[in-house]
């Protein structure tokens, strides 16, 4: 019986001393490390806590985080909503009448972004948009910390044209329309005749 009552002061104030041990080191903040050092999984002294926002994270090359889209690159496509398994990607595009401009790649643009919103809420960071995009428009970058008040503020809307300017481009994609089936007409009415 007095050997289970050593045993069990010792064990106790073993843990007490390695308790001890850590509380006198907090004093030290222990800084970020990279996981490629060495010294990752040696280094234990200090605060286990990095002090975020005065200090961060090293984030891996690789790493996944927010989704972001260079609208000039953007051919409005739409493999990457069609791919997305989440469903967070909403597009809406606009034929236009004629070549709207030219990629960073030189791919020619055809259609109008009028809708083009990614619900980082919904995202799942798999980063399957990102490689099915052919001009490469849609990355992740290297922003992994979106802290917000309100969950419609991780809704981000990447398109730059306004409600009247998507509805003056299609009026004017139906005009066009209009034309080449009233001269589609025209052609067969008077090849008929």
């Amino acid at each position: 019986m007095f050997n289970d009552i050593i045993k069990g002061f010792a064990t106790a104030g073993k843990g007490l001393g390695l308790t001890l041990k850590h509380l006198f080191a907090a004093k030290n903040s222990r800084g970020p490390v990279s996981i490629q050092s060495n010294n990752y999984f040696k280094q234990q002294e200090g605060n286990v806590t990095i002090q975020y926002p005065h200090q961060t994270l090293p984030v891996p090359e690789v790493g996944r985080y927010q989704l972001f889209v260079e609208m000039d690159d953007c051919i409005v496509c739409d493999l990457c909503a069609k791919i997305c398994p989440v469903n967070c990607i909403s597009i809406e595009s606009i034929k236009s009448t004629e070549a709207i401009g030219h990629t960073s790649d030189g791919t020619t643009k055809r259609l109008y972004a009028a809708k083009f919103d990614i619900d980082m809420a919904k995202c799942m960071y798999c980063g399957l948009c990102t490689t099915v995009c052919p001009t490469e428009c849609i990355t992740m970058t290297n922003q992994y910390d979106k802290s917000v008040e309100e969950l419609s503020l991780l809704n981000y809307n990447f398109a730059t044209m306004t409600a009247a300017e998507a509805e003056e481009k299609r009026l004017a994609l139906e005009k066009q329309q209009a034309e080449k089936l009233a001269a589609k007409q025209a052609a067969l009415k008077q090849k008929k005749d």
